[in-house]
């Protein structure tokens, strides 16, 4: 075969293979959006509520005193941790 058909049928068939790749590539893309959109909707209720745990004030564990608490105790000052920070 001509040197230069053999070229051309070489550079074809890369084309191609760009080409199908580029399209597998936009079809992952594809399903991956659906599956973020799938996951969104399937996630939280309207009136769900995330809860997190209370983070600590202070490095002992311990949470800051509210004005509520501070009037009720007579002092000032953080509360005692109960449960420690990990």
């Amino acid at each position: 075969m001509h040197p230069e058909i053999l070229r051309e049928l070489a550079s074809q068939r890369g084309r191609d293979m760009r080409d199908q790749a580029h399209r597998v590539s936009l079809a992952r893309m594809a399903t991956g959006i659906r599956r973020a959109r799938r996951r969104e909707l399937s996630g939280l209720d309207d009136g769900a509520e995330i809860v997190f745990p209370p983070i600590p004030d202070y490095v002992d564990g311990s949470f800051r005193a509210t004005a509520a608490h501070d009037q009720a105790a007579g002092q000032p000052g953080p509360l005692p941790a109960t449960d420690r920070a990990a």
